[in-house]
């Protein structure tokens, strides 16, 4: 499910482009996704009028684990403010290589953490990291492209970052999410800022405020909080209706 492409910084060679859908499997869309031309990052198929992003494959394992995340995005700000409790169940909703997944991890020792993919060569990944790393709370789960395959009612808190703008079915996959949420649960979405020019990540791999926020409400979630504390990403709060 993950990421992203900074042009000033770096080039991944390979990217896995989800295939553009038959003309009959567009003409059985439901009517908040439309289809168009595809442009250069993205897979021609728009929801909310924003066209999805590529899916970029585990050749970024690479970049995902690179020294100086800290340093350009400031993660553990992320986890300081997460408010979690150690018993905490959460989920990590396109996990890519568990980057955050094993930030995580310390903060729930009575809990657990389901890193969530759909790249089985990812969750593999994940799952040699948790052996050397003696992580027993983490597990790893295969999703699919419409469905995060969460149990009901499992999860307190859902951490999506620099994911959720990549999801082929986004409107299907939040849906997955709500469900698995339990009563007071939120879900939380990093996303690099679309309304600001001196991000340096494509178009498509961002997002504005605004958009996240309507894209959360259609399927039932509200904004409830917000912090201004990172570099380049939005840091959004959301809990049910």
């Amino acid at each position: 499910m993950h990421r992203y492409l900074v042009p000033s910084i770096f080039c991944l060679a390979v990217m896995a482009v989800l295939p553009l859908a038959s003309q009959e499997a567009r003409d059985s869309f439901p009517d908040y996704y439309t289809t168009g031309p595809a442009t250069r990052d993205g897979i021609g198929k728009f929801y909310m009028g924003r066209e999805i992003a590529r899916t970029v494959s585990a050749h970024a394992i690479g970049w995902l684990e690179r020294r100086d995340r800290e340093g350009e995005e400031k993660p553990s700000l992320v986890m300081e403010n997460l408010g979690l409790d150690p018993t905490d169940v959460v989920a990590d909703i396109g996990a890519g290589s568990g980057y955050f997944t094993f930030l995580l991890a310390p903060l729930v020792p009575e809990g657990k953490v389901i890193s969530v993919d759909i790249q089985e060569e990812m969750l593999r990944f994940v799952e040699a990291k948790k052996k050397l790393r003696k992580a027993p709370n983490v597990e790893t789960l295969l999703g699919t492209l419409e469905d995060t395959r969460l149990p009901e009612n499992s999860v307190d808190l859902v951490l999506m970052v620099d994911a959720y703008h990549e999801f082929s079915h986004p409107r299907e996959m939040m849906q997955s999410i709500v469900r698995g949420l339990r009563p007071g649960g939120q879900v939380v979405l990093l996303e690099y800022r679309g309304e600001d020019p001196e991000v340096a990540i494509k178009p498509l791999h961002k997002m504005t405020r605004e958009q996240v926020v309507k894209e959360m409400e259609a399927v039932g979630l509200k904004l409830v909080g917000s912090k201004d504390l990172l570099p380049i990403q939005h840091f959004l709060f959301f809990e049910r209706l």
